[in-house]
C-alpha cells in the first residue's frame, strides 16, 4: 500500500513540474513574439523604404543579425559557447555583422544595412539604438574584463563610426560618420571628426587664428590694390616721409622723376603712356 501511495503521489507531482515548465515556456515565446514585433515596427519606423512585417523579417539583415544574437547570447550566458560561437559565425556569413555572442544588446535595437558592423565581446547597447553600416563598437587594449564601449539609450551611430575601449556614450547622443571615439561623450551631444569632438565646440573660431587673420587683413589693406586719386606707391611713400618718417633719398627721387617722366611726347601716346604720379 505504501509503494502504491508513493507512485499516485509522485504522478500529480511529475504532471505539475511538466505543466510548470509548459507554461514558462509559453511565456518566453510569447515575450519573444512581441519583443519582434517591437523590432519590426521600429525598423519600419526609422526606415522608410521598410515594407511590410514579411518583407522585414525575410529581407532585412540588420533583423536577422540581431536576432540570431539574441538566441546565441542566450546560449553563451549558459555557458554553451560553441554553439553559441558557431551561431554567430553564421550570421556573420549570411549578414555581414559580426556581433560577439558575449555582447549585451537591449531592445528595439536596429541595425540599417548592416555590413561591415563588429560589435565586440564586453559592449553594451541600450534600448532604441539604431546603427548605420561599418560601425565599430572595438577594443584599444588587449585585456580581458571590460575593454568595449557601454552605448546608452536613443543613440544614433552614423556610417563608419568607430568607437573604441571602455568609454560610455550618453543617452540621446548622435556620432557623425566616420568619427572616431576614443573618449566618454556627454548625453544629447554630437560628435564628429577623427578625433571626434562636439559639434559646438568644432563649430567656434580660434581667437588666435582670427587675431592673425585680421592683422593680415590690415597689412594687405595698406599696400594692396589702387590707391586714391592716381597716385603711385612712391609718391604715397615719399609724403610719409614728409609726415615726419625717415629722411627721402635724393637717389630715390630721381628715379621716381625718371619713371614718371617715361613715354613722354606728344599726342593721344603720351597721355596713354605716362605713369599717372
Amino acid at each position: 500500500m505504501s509503494r502504491r501511495s508513493e507512485r499516485g503521489s509522485e504522478r500529480p507531482r511529475g504532471r505539475e513540474d511538466e505543466r510548470g515548465r509548459g507554461r514558462r515556456l509559453l511565456g518566453r515565446l510569447r515575450d519573444a513574439v512581441g519583443r519582434v514585433r517591437e523590432d519590426v515596427a521600429a525598423i519600419q519606423e526609422r526606415d522608410p523604404a521598410a515594407g511590410g512585417t514579411l518583407d522585414v523579417l525575410l529581407f532585412y539583415p540588420g533583423m536577422t543579425a540581431v536576432w540570431t544574437h539574441r538566441v546565441a547570447h542566450a546560449l553563451w550566458r549558459r555557458d554553451r559557447r560553441f554553439a553559441a560561437r558557431l551561431l554567430s559565425h553564421s550570421a556573420r556569413l549570411l549578414t555581414a555583422v559580426e556581433i560577439h555572442p558575449g555582447a549585451e544588446l537591449g531592445r528595439r535595437v536596429t541595425i540599417d544595412h548592416g555590413a561591415g558592423v563588429v560589435v565586440g565581446e564586453t559592449a553594451d547597447v541600450g534600448d532604441d539604438v539604431h546603427f548605420y553600416h561599418g560601425v565599430t563598437l572595438g577594443a584599444n587594449q588587449p585585456h580581458a574584463g571590460k575593454r568595449h564601449p557601454t552605448v546608452e539609450s536613443d543613440v544614433v551611430l552614423g556610417a563608419g563610426a568607430t568607437l573604441v575601449g571602455a568609454i560610455t556614450v550618453g543617452a540621446g547622443a548622435s556620432i557623425g560618420a566616420s568619427a572616431v571615439v576614443s573618449k566618454d561623450v556627454p548625453p544629447g551631444a554630437t560628435m564628429v571628426g577623427n578625433p571626434a569632438r562636439r559639434v559646438d565646440e568644432a563649430d567656434e573660431p580660434n581667437e588666435a587664428d582670427g587675431a592673425s587673420s585680421d592683422a593680415a587683413d590690415e597689412r594687405g589693406s595698406s599696400t594692396d590694390g589702387p590707391l586714391e586719386n592716381g597716385e603711385c606707391a612712391d609718391e604715397a611713400v615719399s609724403e610719409g616721409h614728409a609726415d615726419g618718417g625717415t629722411e627721402p633719398n635724393p637717389d630715390d627721387d630721381a628715379a621716381r622723376e625718371a619713371d614718371c617722366g617715361e613715354g613722354e611726347g606728344s599726342g593721344a601716346d603720351a597721355t596713354h603712356s605716362r605713369r599717372p604720379c
